[in-house]
């Protein structure tokens, strides 16, 4: 059953934590990759609809500049998934989230680039105020989750390049491709649609494998 994304409050909350803690997560191990972790952070726009937060790296970034990502970055030692996601939550868009603000965790995504990702679900509120971090941050969105309900969503594509099928989002300001299109589509299928569905064996384009 879907989850109504028409309306933020108590209940979006109860339900979208309820389903994550029913979901069994695959953790991946790192090998000779390196941990990171993004925090999908669900808050409200100007008309209270539920939506999750959306960047653009901003340009002079040394990795992946100007693409479109969620709010995250390395794991520092002695921190966890949790912990780091919270951390960059703050530091790229000044949403300082307290710890039980943590709703749950999807699936880690192995990256191309050498990462493996681990998203971190957090409950924003209805009230959050974002600002970009100028350094990191180019812009940022709020994406109502209804957008990712859209029949569209998502797109498929083979690329000559790998024999697995590269996913990405068409949302209203660009196609979002993975990890991240990967990433937000497991919350759509696993917090509003109820569905355990996983994500790992989409691939990304090859723009992105640097």
């Amino acid at each position: 059953m879907n989850l109504d994304p028409g309306g933020f409050g108590d209940r979006l909350r109860a339900l979208a934590q309820q389903r994550l803690a029913a979901f069994e997560r695959i953790a991946e191990p790192l090998g000779e990759r390196r941990a990171a972790a993004v925090a999908l952070a669900l808050v409200a726009d100007a008309e209270q609809r539920p939506c999750f937060v959306l960047t653009r790296r901003a340009v002079r970034m040394n990795s992946h500049a100007g693409q479109w990502a969620l709010p995250g970055g390395r794991v520092d030692p002695g921190e966890s998934a949790e912990q780091a996601a919270l951390r960059e939550l703050e530091e790229e868009v000044g949403l300082a989230a307290p710890r039980e603000n943590v709703l749950g965790v999807l699936d880690d995504y192995p990256t191309r680039s050498g990462y493996v990702i681990t998203p971190v679900v957090v409950w924003g509120g209805d009230d959050a105020r974002l600002e970009r971090n100028p350094g990191e941050v180019a812009e940022i969105h709020r994406v109502p989750l209804a957008a990712l309900l859209r029949p569209e969503v998502p797109r498929l594509r083979s690329i000559p390049e790998s024999d697995r099928p590269v996913i990405s989002i068409p949302l209203s300001m660009a196609d979002v491709h993975a990890p991240t299109a990967a990433i937000v589509y497991q919350l759509r299928e696993v917090v509003i649609r109820g569905e355990p569905t996983r994500v790992s064996h989409f691939d990304q384009p090859v723009f992105a494998w640097r």
